[in-house]
């Protein structure tokens, strides 16, 4: 419903969810299967579907996870293939939002800037910038569904490299890829460790002339196979459906216990670890130096090689990792503090990502500023003092979807039981001398650290913990209460009356 007030475009929903990216899609699904009754518009920021998937265009980029549980379990994953390339991902999330009518609803170029709660109307209030222009517009709705992730796109981590004016060749962060760059015969320095760093030397080596991944410290490494002889016997043999399932169930209790391995047995984990790299690599190379960590497995996200692609092109001498610190950029490469020099054509900064709370709206509650370092997580899904909103946040030791869609199916099962109630606001409440604070994302990762004075953090107790362990909260939220004493529900029984009440 579209309603025009003065010169600015009003627009109405119950639900609007925000952002038509993995988490966004799916969670459409959910509102369209299990709330059918509930008007709800997707507002997307940019001009696609897919989210990071449509961002992200560095070579090789890929899944972290296997796509049996990073996909949807209302839309299998089909292709044998477990670990996807970027292209295929993006494809199957667009073709899941055609194939389920999500698309329609979704508005491109959407971006909210503010979203402000009344209390008496019992509704948000969503500034809109829209367009290439930024015209403004108002959306309002009852319930605000962020799903745009914690990523920020708009800005990345890049640290001050001591005279990094003075390099002559060319800079890029994996963020920003250029299509045009080209870097067939070119000597590569990719600074950086994680995720990215592990997939842009690989693939870069089938045409740069060599590929150096420069790195303060080692990360552990996980390396997938090739194939999956149990996967694909499923798939050979069983109806589809079935095979499916089978595929998925198995995949999740792996990440799972090993998981667990890793935490509780943390020494034989990175011997484990440490071992497996050893045999991809020629005998006689430091892996304690260049793959050998000083935190625990787990204290920081794996990596995962698959194929162990990183390490056959370090053995094939295409690539090389270098662990040492910076000391300065120089007009051919880089300076190391031990003396050493990088020569390079093209330096790629893959130094970490920026996170952001609810993807930066700025959030009021009745004219009150919320400052969201303040709040708490309840089931890892609403915050604390702030009504009617909830945010998606996926695992951070299995695959985001699995906990994402948990997260969805829980707000739907809200929604329902406010309707049979007919309440109009939820708001979960804390006595934080209850619980001891937590960081809400349980890493020493350094884009962690470095965003813990703006998130959320999480309680030493249930409901205020993330949990990351996808069987209980399977388990909890499709056959747990919905509610609980933390919550607090209201009834707009007239005008300007509001009637609370704690949930039994």
């Amino acid at each position: 419903m579209r309603v025009q007030k003065s010169d600015v475009m009003t627009h109405e929903f119950d639900v609007i969810v925000v952002g038509a990216g993995l988490s966004g899609i799916g969670a459409a699904y959910r509102l369209k299967t299990e709330c059918p009754g509930k008007r709800f518009a997707i507002l997307e920021a940019r001009d696609a579907i897919g989210g990071t998937w449509d961002l992200f265009r560095y070579p090789g980029v890929r899944s972290d996870s296997d796509m049996f549980t990073l996909g949807y379990p209302f839309n299998p994953w089909k292709q044998p293939k477990a670990i996807a390339d970027g292209p295929a991902i993006l494809e199957y999330i667009r073709d899941t939002a055609t194939t389920f009518g999500i698309a329609a609803h979704i508005r491109f170029r959407q971006r909210i800037v503010g979203a402000r709660w009344s209390s008496a109307e019992a509704a948000w209030t969503l500034d809109v910038e829209a367009g290439d222009q930024r015209e403004r517009e108002i959306y309002r709705c009852k319930f605000l569904y962020v799903c745009a992730g914690y990523y920020r796109y708009d800005t990345a981590h890049t640290p001050e490299f001591r005279d990094a004016a003075r390099f002559g060749g060319t800079v890029v962060h994996p963020q920003w890829w250029p299509e045009s760059l080209d870097y067939t015969g070119k000597r590569v320095v990719v600074i950086g460790s994680g995720a990215t760093a592990v997939t842009l030397v690989p693939a870069m080596t089938e045409r740069a002339a060599h590929v150096t991944m420069l790195q303060r410290s080692p990360t552990y490494v996980a390396i997938m196979p090739p194939t999956d002889p149990i996967g694909d016997f499923a798939r050979a043999t069983l109806p589809a459906p079935i095979a499916y399932r089978v595929i998925r169930t198995r995949n999740v209790a792996f990440s799972m216990a090993f998981f667990q391995f890793c935490r509780r047995f943390p020494a034989a984990a990175s011997r484990f670890l440490r071992r497996k790299v050893a045999e991809h690599l020629p005998p006689g190379y430091p892996v304690e130096r260049h793959f050998a960590p000083r935190y625990d497995p787990w204290d920081q996200r794996l990596c995962l090689v698959p194929d162990a692609d990183l390490f056959k092109a370090i053995s094939s001498g295409k690539a090389s990792v270098v662990t040492d610190t910076i000391d300065a950029f120089t007009e051919t490469g880089i300076r190391l503090a031990s003396g050493e020099t990088l020569d390079a054509d093209i330096i790629v900064t893959a130094t970490g990502l920026t996170l952001v709370p609810c993807g930066g709206i700025k959030i009021s509650v009745d004219d009150r500023p919320i400052d969201l370092h303040e709040s708490f997580a309840y089931k890892g899904t609403m915050l604390s003092g702030v009504p009617n909103l909830a945010w998606c946040v996926g695992y951070t030791n299995a695959s985001w979807t699995l906990r994402a869609d948990l997260a969805s199916r829980h707000l739907c099962r809200l929604l329902q039981l406010m309707d049979r109630k007919g309440y109009d606001e939820v708001r979960p409440t804390i006595d934080p001398d209850e619980v001891q604070d937590r960081p809400l994302l349980d890493l020493s990762s350094g884009y962690i650290a470095r965003a813990l004075s703006e998130m959320p953090k999480q309680g030493s107790k249930a409901p205020w913990y993330l949990r990351q362990n996808y069987l209980i909260d399977l388990v909890v939220t499709r056959f747990g209460r919905v509610a609980d004493r933390s919550l607090v529900f209201s009834r707009k029984v007239a005008r300007r009356e509001v009637v609370r009440e704690r949930a039994a």
